[in-house]
Protein backbone atom coordinates (compact mmCIF):
# COMPACT_ATOMS: atom_id res chain seq x y z
CA UNK A 1 0.00 0.00 0.00
CA UNK A 2 1.31 3.20 -0.53
CA UNK A 3 0.94 6.72 1.23
CA UNK A 4 0.83 9.94 -0.97
CA UNK A 5 2.28 13.40 0.81
CA UNK A 6 1.20 16.22 -1.33
CA UNK A 7 3.48 18.55 0.80
CA UNK A 8 6.70 17.01 2.52
CA UNK A 9 8.01 19.54 4.25
CA UNK A 10 8.69 19.26 8.31
CA UNK A 11 5.61 18.07 9.19
CA UNK A 12 4.98 15.66 5.74
CA UNK A 13 8.50 14.25 5.99
CA UNK A 14 8.23 13.22 9.74
CA UNK A 15 4.76 12.10 9.35
CA UNK A 16 6.20 10.17 6.17
CA UNK A 17 8.83 8.32 8.24
CA UNK A 18 6.01 7.34 10.24
CA UNK A 19 4.05 5.28 7.41
CA UNK A 20 7.51 3.54 6.39
CA UNK A 21 8.30 2.39 10.06
CA UNK A 22 4.62 0.92 9.84
CA UNK A 23 5.49 -0.64 6.52
CA UNK A 24 3.78 1.14 3.67
CA UNK A 25 5.64 2.77 0.41
CA UNK A 26 5.52 6.56 0.63
CA UNK A 27 6.06 8.70 -2.15
CA UNK A 28 6.26 12.77 -1.11
CA UNK A 29 5.83 15.98 -3.15
CA UNK A 30 7.79 19.24 -2.80
CA UNK A 31 9.80 21.01 -4.83
CA UNK A 32 12.91 19.97 -3.33
CA UNK A 33 12.42 16.12 -3.28
CA UNK A 34 16.51 15.58 -3.05
CA UNK A 35 16.17 17.20 0.63
CA UNK A 36 13.56 14.22 1.48
CA UNK A 37 15.75 10.59 3.50
CA UNK A 38 15.43 7.82 1.83
CA UNK A 39 12.75 6.72 3.14
CA UNK A 40 10.47 8.44 1.68
CA UNK A 41 10.54 8.34 -1.86
CA UNK A 42 11.03 12.37 -3.54
CA UNK A 43 8.87 13.59 -6.80
CA UNK A 44 9.55 17.21 -7.68
CA UNK A 45 6.43 19.06 -7.63
CA UNK A 46 4.57 22.38 -7.06
CA UNK A 47 0.77 22.07 -5.60
CA UNK A 48 -0.01 25.23 -6.53
CA UNK A 49 0.28 24.65 -10.03
CA UNK A 50 -1.58 22.33 -11.99
CA UNK A 51 -0.46 18.72 -14.03
CA UNK A 52 1.02 17.36 -10.99
CA UNK A 53 2.87 14.21 -11.23
CA UNK A 54 1.14 10.95 -11.49
CA UNK A 55 -0.37 9.41 -8.38
CA UNK A 56 0.37 5.60 -7.79
CA UNK A 57 -2.85 3.63 -8.85
CA UNK A 58 -2.13 1.72 -5.43
CA UNK A 59 -2.16 4.66 -3.21
CA UNK A 60 -4.52 4.43 0.18
CA UNK A 61 -4.04 7.44 1.89
CA UNK A 62 -3.38 11.23 0.76
CA UNK A 63 -1.92 13.59 3.16
CA UNK A 64 -1.98 17.20 1.73
CA UNK A 65 -0.01 19.40 4.13
CA UNK A 66 1.66 22.37 2.58
CA UNK A 67 2.92 26.12 3.91
CA UNK A 68 2.49 29.04 2.27
CA UNK A 69 5.28 30.90 0.80
CA UNK A 70 4.53 34.04 2.34
CA UNK A 71 2.10 35.65 4.49
CA UNK A 72 -0.07 37.07 1.80
CA UNK A 73 -4.00 35.84 0.40
CA UNK A 74 -2.14 35.59 -2.88
CA UNK A 75 0.20 32.80 -1.59
CA UNK A 76 -2.31 31.29 0.89
CA UNK A 77 -4.59 30.95 -1.86
CA UNK A 78 -2.08 29.24 -4.14
CA UNK A 79 -1.31 26.90 -1.27
CA UNK A 80 -4.33 25.86 0.43
CA UNK A 81 -7.08 26.41 -2.17
CA UNK A 82 -4.90 25.78 -5.34
CA UNK A 83 -3.10 22.80 -3.86
CA UNK A 84 -6.40 20.96 -2.65
CA UNK A 85 -7.91 21.44 -6.24
CA UNK A 86 -4.55 20.30 -7.91
CA UNK A 87 -4.36 17.27 -5.93
CA UNK A 88 -8.14 16.18 -6.13
CA UNK A 89 -8.01 16.76 -9.84
CA UNK A 90 -4.83 14.60 -10.45
CA UNK A 91 -6.88 11.71 -8.50
CA UNK A 92 -9.57 11.96 -11.12
CA UNK A 93 -7.18 12.05 -14.08
CA UNK A 94 -5.60 8.94 -13.07
CA UNK A 95 -8.12 7.26 -11.85
CA UNK A 96 -7.23 6.52 -8.72
CA UNK A 97 -9.60 6.24 -5.34
CA UNK A 98 -7.60 6.24 -2.32
CA UNK A 99 -9.71 5.40 0.78
CA UNK A 100 -8.55 8.85 2.99
CA UNK A 101 -7.12 11.97 1.88
CA UNK A 102 -6.40 14.04 5.09
CA UNK A 103 -6.15 18.00 4.35
CA UNK A 104 -3.94 20.04 7.31
CA UNK A 105 -5.70 23.08 8.41
CA UNK A 106 -5.70 25.30 11.03
CA UNK A 107 -7.17 26.66 14.07
CA UNK A 108 -7.12 29.68 12.97
CA UNK A 109 -10.48 29.07 11.02
CA UNK A 110 -12.23 29.71 14.69
CA UNK A 111 -11.07 33.20 14.61
CA UNK A 112 -11.57 34.72 18.37
CA UNK A 113 -13.86 33.36 21.17
CA UNK A 114 -13.03 35.79 23.66
CA UNK A 115 -10.85 32.85 25.53
CA UNK A 116 -13.94 30.21 25.57
CA UNK A 117 -13.92 26.82 24.58
CA UNK A 118 -14.25 25.47 20.74
CA UNK A 119 -14.20 22.07 19.44
CA UNK A 120 -15.57 20.66 15.97
CA UNK A 121 -19.06 20.84 16.36
CA UNK A 122 -18.43 24.86 16.64
CA UNK A 123 -19.11 27.63 13.78
CA UNK A 124 -16.02 28.64 12.10
CA UNK A 125 -15.63 31.95 12.27
CA UNK A 126 -12.06 33.34 10.74
CA UNK A 127 -10.61 36.87 11.69
CA UNK A 128 -8.88 37.35 9.18
CA UNK A 129 -7.61 36.34 5.36
CA UNK A 130 -5.73 32.95 6.70
CA UNK A 131 -8.56 31.40 8.29
CA UNK A 132 -10.73 32.53 5.47
CA UNK A 133 -8.52 30.65 3.05
CA UNK A 134 -8.17 27.59 4.74
CA UNK A 135 -11.54 27.82 5.87
CA UNK A 136 -12.26 27.78 1.67
CA UNK A 137 -9.93 25.21 1.21
CA UNK A 138 -11.69 22.49 4.11
CA UNK A 139 -15.33 23.31 2.01
CA UNK A 140 -13.60 22.19 -1.12
CA UNK A 141 -12.49 19.40 -0.13
CA UNK A 142 -15.73 17.54 1.35
CA UNK A 143 -17.69 19.27 -1.62
CA UNK A 144 -15.63 17.15 -3.97
CA UNK A 145 -14.95 13.76 -2.12
CA UNK A 146 -18.62 14.69 -1.69
CA UNK A 147 -20.38 10.82 -2.62
CA UNK A 148 -17.51 9.34 -2.92
CA UNK A 149 -15.93 5.95 -1.56
CA UNK A 150 -13.01 8.55 -0.63
CA UNK A 151 -13.52 9.99 3.15
CA UNK A 152 -11.79 13.70 3.36
CA UNK A 153 -10.52 14.69 6.76
CA UNK A 154 -9.79 17.63 7.79
CA UNK A 155 -7.04 18.20 10.60
CA UNK A 156 -7.28 21.90 12.41
CA UNK A 157 -3.63 21.95 13.85
CA UNK A 158 -3.00 24.20 16.77
CA UNK A 159 0.26 25.79 16.70
CA UNK A 160 3.22 23.27 15.79
CA UNK A 161 6.42 23.69 17.60
CA UNK A 162 9.21 21.16 18.19
CA UNK A 163 12.60 21.12 16.25
CA UNK A 164 13.54 24.02 14.54
CA UNK A 165 10.27 25.38 15.53
CA UNK A 166 11.14 27.82 18.52
CA UNK A 167 9.53 31.58 17.87
CA UNK A 168 8.67 31.52 21.96
CA UNK A 169 12.07 30.23 23.01
CA UNK A 170 13.79 32.27 20.84
CA UNK A 171 11.50 35.51 22.29
CA UNK A 172 12.59 34.54 25.59
CA UNK A 173 16.16 34.44 24.94
CA UNK A 174 16.34 37.56 23.01
CA UNK A 175 14.34 39.61 25.30
CA UNK A 176 11.23 39.96 23.00
CA UNK A 177 8.65 38.31 24.79
CA UNK A 178 5.87 40.01 26.45
CA UNK A 179 3.36 38.63 28.85
CA UNK A 180 -0.01 39.68 27.69
CA UNK A 181 -1.57 42.56 30.47
CA UNK A 182 -5.18 40.24 29.81
CA UNK A 183 -5.19 36.83 29.61
CA UNK A 184 -4.64 35.16 26.87
CA UNK A 185 -4.70 31.41 25.76
CA UNK A 186 -2.96 29.90 23.42
CA UNK A 187 -3.39 26.02 21.51
CA UNK A 188 -0.01 24.04 20.63
CA UNK A 189 0.81 20.80 19.30
CA UNK A 190 4.76 19.26 19.09
CA UNK A 191 5.56 18.72 15.84
CA UNK A 192 5.59 14.54 16.87
CA UNK A 193 2.45 14.62 18.01
CA UNK A 194 1.32 16.24 14.59
CA UNK A 195 2.57 13.67 12.56
CA UNK A 196 1.61 11.27 14.87
CA UNK A 197 -1.89 11.88 14.67
CA UNK A 198 -2.10 12.23 10.95
CA UNK A 199 -0.40 8.56 10.83
CA UNK A 200 -3.45 7.52 13.46
CA UNK A 201 -6.57 8.80 11.54
CA UNK A 202 -4.85 7.65 8.16
CA UNK A 203 -4.73 4.15 9.12
CA UNK A 204 -7.55 3.53 11.62
CA UNK A 205 -10.23 1.20 11.21
CA UNK A 206 -13.15 2.80 12.43
CA UNK A 207 -14.70 5.19 9.68
CA UNK A 208 -13.48 8.97 11.00
CA UNK A 209 -15.27 11.98 11.27
CA UNK A 210 -14.66 15.05 8.65
CA UNK A 211 -12.91 17.26 10.64
CA UNK A 212 -10.82 16.91 14.05
CA UNK A 213 -8.69 19.20 16.50
CA UNK A 214 -4.91 18.26 16.67
CA UNK A 215 -3.74 19.95 19.59
CA UNK A 216 -2.59 18.96 22.83
CA UNK A 217 -4.56 18.23 26.32
CA UNK A 218 -3.83 21.99 27.78
CA UNK A 219 -4.75 25.14 26.28
CA UNK A 220 -2.59 27.57 28.05
CA UNK A 221 -2.41 31.02 28.91
CA UNK A 222 0.53 32.62 27.14
CA UNK A 223 2.01 34.38 30.24
CA UNK A 224 2.37 30.78 31.96
CA UNK A 225 4.38 29.73 28.85
CA UNK A 226 6.78 32.25 29.21
CA UNK A 227 7.59 32.33 32.88
CA UNK A 228 7.86 28.66 32.10
CA UNK A 229 9.86 28.96 29.27
CA UNK A 230 12.01 31.98 31.39
CA UNK A 231 12.12 29.38 34.51
CA UNK A 232 13.70 26.38 31.94
CA UNK A 233 15.94 28.76 30.49
CA UNK A 234 17.42 30.65 33.34
CA UNK A 235 16.16 33.84 32.31
CA UNK A 236 13.80 36.56 34.18
CA UNK A 237 10.49 36.64 34.15
CA UNK A 238 9.56 38.41 30.64
CA UNK A 239 7.75 41.74 31.54
CA UNK A 240 3.79 42.52 31.20
CA UNK A 241 2.81 44.95 28.93
CA UNK A 242 -0.09 45.28 25.72
CA UNK A 243 0.87 42.35 23.67
CA UNK A 244 0.77 42.34 19.96
CA UNK A 245 -2.71 41.07 18.12
CA UNK A 246 -3.16 37.46 18.90
CA UNK A 247 -2.28 35.65 15.66
CA UNK A 248 -4.94 33.19 16.10
CA UNK A 249 -7.36 34.28 18.53
CA UNK A 250 -7.99 33.99 22.35
CA UNK A 251 -9.62 30.55 22.25
CA UNK A 252 -9.21 26.82 23.82
CA UNK A 253 -9.50 24.10 21.68
CA UNK A 254 -10.61 20.78 22.39
CA UNK A 255 -9.13 17.50 21.75
CA UNK A 256 -11.59 15.21 23.07
CA UNK A 257 -12.94 13.88 19.73
CA UNK A 258 -9.59 13.12 18.47
CA UNK A 259 -8.76 11.15 22.02
CA UNK A 260 -11.85 9.59 21.93
CA UNK A 261 -10.39 7.68 18.70
CA UNK A 262 -7.25 6.26 20.65
CA UNK A 263 -4.92 8.54 20.25
CA UNK A 264 -2.92 10.19 22.88
CA UNK A 265 -0.31 12.90 22.30
CA UNK A 266 3.37 11.71 23.40
CA UNK A 267 3.35 15.71 25.17
CA UNK A 268 0.06 15.96 26.83
CA UNK A 269 1.02 19.69 27.49
CA UNK A 270 3.28 22.17 26.54
CA UNK A 271 5.59 21.08 29.93
CA UNK A 272 6.63 18.25 28.60
CA UNK A 273 6.60 19.20 24.54
CA UNK A 274 8.83 22.07 25.26
CA UNK A 275 11.26 20.33 27.76
CA UNK A 276 12.02 17.65 24.90
CA UNK A 277 12.89 20.68 22.28
CA UNK A 278 15.13 22.46 25.29
CA UNK A 279 16.83 19.46 25.86
CA UNK A 280 17.44 18.74 22.20
CA UNK A 281 18.68 21.98 20.65
CA UNK A 282 21.09 22.79 23.56
CA UNK A 283 19.71 26.15 24.74
CA UNK A 284 18.44 24.87 27.84
CA UNK A 285 20.38 27.48 29.76
CA UNK A 286 22.07 30.42 28.72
Amino acid sequence: MTVLLAGCGDLGTEAGLRFAAAGHRVVGWRRSPEKLPAEIEGVAADLGTAGLPPIPADTTAVVIAVAADSPTETAYRAAYVDGVSHVLDALERDAVTPRRVLFVSSTAVYGDANGGWVDESTTAEPGGFSGRIMREAEELLHHRLHGTETAGIVVRLGGIYGPGRTRLIDQVRNGAAVIPDAPRYTNRIHRDDAAAALVHLAGMEAMPAQVYLGVDNEPAELGEVLRFLASELGFPEPPTGPAADARNGNKRCSNALLRSTGFEPAYPSFREGYREVLTGSGVRHR
